[in-house]
Formats: C-alpha cells, sequence, structure tokens
C-alpha cells in the first residue's frame, strides 16, 4: 500500500506560479507512475499531467506550456504551475499507480486563483 500527501497548495494572484509536491509514502519502489489530477467546483476530476519511473512525461492537451511536472525521486513528484488563471482554481489531487496496477490517491491540495 501506498500513502500520498500533497503540499504546496493555497491562494495566488492571475499570473502568478505555485509549485505543488506529493509525497509517497510506503510500497514506494512498486510505484511506476505518480501524476496529478484536479477537480474543479461543480466539475468533473480531470488528468493533469503524470510522470513514469522512467521520467517519460504525458500531459493533458490544456496543461501543456503552463505546467510541468516532475519526479525528484522514487517518492516525490512535484508540479510546477505558472501562469496560472482563476479557472485553474481546483483541488489537486496525487495520485499514484504501482506496476501491479493498484492506483493510490492523496486526499488533495486547493488551489486558489484569485486577487
Amino acid at each position: 500500500q501506498v500513502q500520498l500527501v500533497e503540499s504546496g497548495g493555497g491562494l495566488v494572484q492571475p499570473g502568478g506560479s505555485l509549485r505543488l509536491s506529493c509525497a509517497a509514502s510506503g510500497s514506494i519502489f512498486s510505484i511506476n507512475a505518480m501524476g496529478w489530477y484536479r477537480q474543479a467546483p461543480g466539475k468533473e476530476r480531470e488528468l493533469v499531467a503524470d510522470i513514469t519511473s522512467d521520467g517519460n512525461t504525458n500531459y493533458a492537451d490544456s496543461f501543456k506550456g503552463r505546467f510541468t511536472i516532475s519526479r525528484r525521486n522514487v517518492n516525490t513528484v512535484s508540479l510546477q504551475m505558472n501562469s496560472l488563471k482563476p479557472e485553474d482554481t481546483a483541488v489537486y489531487y496525487c495520485r499514484a499507480n504501482l506496476y501491479s496496477g493498484m492506483d493510490y490517491w492523496g486526499k488533495g491540495a486547493l488551489v486558489t486563483v484569485s486577487s
């Protein structure tokens, strides 16, 4: 099993930047891919980006160019968010996908983009 804890959420002005981090614990060497999803009020949860253990990244089209995912080590992944817009306001969730196919989710971090 894997436990995930997000950090770095908060309030930021439009056009600003924010960096989210996710720390995994437990069976961390069983993790294949880690990624970020978000869910805005009234909307379904959507993929932002994910990254595999060998460094391959995958971005949803709407986030390419502004957001960057990186994996510092086996149990830590971050999401650098630039040029933030009010519509980026959402709860951002960290996800870990194990080699077995099992998924684990963090509890989420709220990002609010407002002046």
